[in-house]
């Protein structure tokens, strides 16, 4: 299940299909015609979005509804990294990931014996990936990269301690596996022929 589908239901949202204009317009531009038949002129099918494409969008839709909820409301020229967070900490209360309190006797365990009161969060990797296809929307939807709330060093320091605290909650290590080195095959030419012997 993707991260935000049940965000705009849960939360009284109207349907993301509501989304700021700019959001409509560019991706109407960016989506494929989706005629019932292909024209005999031209033969080629239409292509479908991916999977990918089709979740950044509504994530995209999710985050406008998200500023145009906000009290007050922010338009996306005003948004920061700092409201960028504020987003990340709201979509915790659908999470579903189980994040160990300090306090609590199964800190560190991560196959935990018996259930506890800890609260559900949104898993560091679903954040990640979430901010990475956001990231990528606002451009494509005319943002300036160096302006990119997505990519604010403060967004960057949040992903990282949510990654290492829930490492230490649940007992998991994120670190990266190295890659074994591929040996290198020689081929060793076969011995001089010394003739025969005799």
């Amino acid at each position: 299940m993707d991260l935000v589908s049940l965000l705009p239901h849960a939360a009284g949202y109207s349907s993301p299909t509501h989304a700021s204009p700019v959001a409509n317009t560019t991706i109407a531009s960016n989506t494929p015609n989706s005629g019932s038949s292909p024209s005999p002129s031209n033969s080629t099918t239409p292509t479908t979005p991916s999977r990918y494409e089709n979740q950044k969008r509504r994530d995209w839709n999710t985050f406008c509804q998200y500023l145009r909820n906000h009290r007050p409301p922010l338009s996306l020229p005003m948004c920061s990294g700092a409201h960028v967070l504020e987003f990340l900490r709201y979509l915790d209360q659908f999470g579903k990931t189980k994040v160990h309190n300090q306090t609590c006797p199964f800190f560190g365990l991560p196959n935990p014996p018996a259930p506890c009161p800890c609260p559900l969060r949104q898993a560091w990797g679903s954040l990640d990936a979430l901010i990475g296809r956001l990231r990528a929307a606002f451009e494509e939807h005319g943002g300036r990269p160096e302006a990119n709330p997505f990519g604010a060093r403060a967004v960057r320091i949040f992903l990282r301690e949510v990654r290492d605290f829930q490492a230490k909650a649940r007992g998991v290590s994120y670190e990266k596996k190295r890659k074994r080195p591929k040996h290198k095959v020689t081929v060793t030419p076969p011995p001089p022929d010394s003739g025969p012997i005799g």
